[in-house]
């Protein structure tokens, strides 16, 4: 597939993103971050993939499953297992300890396709949307994670900036098709893989093919806009 251009064409554009990278025009795929209020380190930062849905507009709603499992401990609630859309559910402490470095990245991408930034807030007012291409990236860093011990986070972040960007979707294709689910396949499969090869494996700069080698094997079919530089 061609590369679809997000140049901006002028003042006038209606190509304007919302949240991280979020396209309100092109509303057909995107993921949604969701931070419970307050400080609580035991807290849990909610991220749902979404079709066909305007996600600059959409509210998921303050329900008792959304408020409540924020203080709840990993599977004890019903309601989150029955969730199709949640693919991630990670503890304020881990996620304050990636986010930060993953929004870096993500703004630099941004910033060379000609789309505005979107500034890192620890405690964002409303749900954040995201684009697809950064959303897949964003799950696989945090299912490497999320039963990690914290101290393994900077490796785990370490090799996933050394990952190609199709690196990342063709990671994160391969885990939700089989253990995408936040809660019930947590631990599992491709998520247990994710652990020990982002988080487990030493990083030793220098070592193997660079990403810009690795993906030019790798194509660009996936590519829906230029977010890879």
């Amino acid at each position: 597939m061609a590369r679809t251009s997000t140049r901006s064409t002028g003042a006038g554009s209606n190509r304007q993103p919302v949240g991280l990278g979020f396209l309100p025009v092109e509303a057909r795929h995107g993921f949604l971050i969701q931070v419970p209020k307050g400080t609580g380190k035991n807290d849990y930062i909610r991220i749902s993939e979404h079709r066909n849905v305007d996600l600059s507009s959409y509210d998921p709603g303050e329900s008792t499953s959304v408020a409540e499992s924020s203080k709840l401990e990993i599977g004890s609630t019903v309601s989150l297992n029955s969730d199709p859309s949640l693919r991630v559910l990670i503890d304020r402490n881990r996620w304050l300890m990636l986010a930060p470095e993953f929004w870096e990245e993500a703004n630099r991408r941004l910033r060379a396709n000609g789309l505005a930034s979107c500034k890192f807030q620890k405690n964002p007012s409303k749900p954040i949307p995201v684009h697809p291409s950064l959303g897949k990236e964003l799950c696989v860093l945090c299912w490497a994670v999320e039963e990690a011990q914290p101290d393994l986070i900077p490796n785990a972040l370490l090799n996933w900036q050394n990952l190609a960007p199709e690196e990342r979707w063709w990671l994160y294709t391969m885990t939700v098709a089989t253990t995408g689910q936040a809660v019930q396949h947590r631990g599992l499969g491709w998520r247990k893989a994710l652990r020990a090869a982002l988080a487990e494996n030493p990083f030793i700069k220098g070592e193997g093919s660079s990403p810009r080698s690795r993906r030019e094997l790798l194509g660009h079919s996936q590519l829906t806009l230029d977010l890879d530089l």
